[in-house]
């Protein structure tokens, strides 16, 4: 089934707001489980979504970043970088479903490799920018340390989106298709 584009384009603001609400409702009840080297951002579940629309590529995308613009007032500018790059890493993650939406188990993994790799990237310039690479009271000194804090920052990304995918999205995809919900194709030109 095609869709129009006007319906693609309502259905990708829909999810993006849902999204966002999730996403910014979990950042306040959960607050540091939701960001930082382990984030369980119970709003991840709904990547699954991506199963049933390629409408949820910049839907979800953009539901990262209005969410992630809410960190601006804790980390000033720096919070620019995960409102870009976390949602790059929502749209290729989303993009990885959508293409792999035949495969559950293959399909669930985009999210996990993307925001794995791709958050775990600027999260050592986060942690530098907030003046936590060193605390001299615990002798910590993490100058100079992005390759081991990436690989870190791989781990434990992917395990926390990873735990909120498997067990929540999985969960919430078949739900979905037992209640009747099916793929449909992208916009006409």
């Amino acid at each position: 089934m095609v869709v129009s584009r006007t319906r693609f384009i309502a259905q990708a603001g829909i999810i993006a707001a849902i999204h966002a609400v999730l996403t910014v409702l979990t950042m306040q009840v959960m607050q540091t489980l939701s960001w930082g080297p382990v984030q369980l951002r119970i709003s991840e579940a709904f990547t699954v979504i991506a199963f049933f629309t390629p409408a949820a590529i910049p839907g979800l995308a953009l539901g990262t970043a209005l969410a992630n613009l809410f960190n601006l007032p804790a980390l000033g500018p720096l919070a620019l970088l995960d409102v870009v790059f976390g949602s790059l890493a929502t749209a290729a993650g989303a993009a990885w479903t959508w293409r792999f939406r035949r495969r559950e188990a293959c399909g669930l993994l985009g999210p996990v490799l993307a925001n794995a790799l791709i958050v775990s990237a600027y999260l050592p310039i986060l942690v530098k920018g907030l003046g936590l690479y060193q605390v001299p009271l615990l002798g910590i000194d993490l100058e100079g340390m992005w390759l081991p804090m990436y690989l870190f920052g791989v781990a434990a990304v992917g395990i926390g989106e990873a735990v909120v995918v498997f067990g929540l999205g999985w969960p919430l995809l078949v739900a979905l298709r037992r209640l009747g919900f099916q793929a449909m194709a992208g916009p006409e030109a």
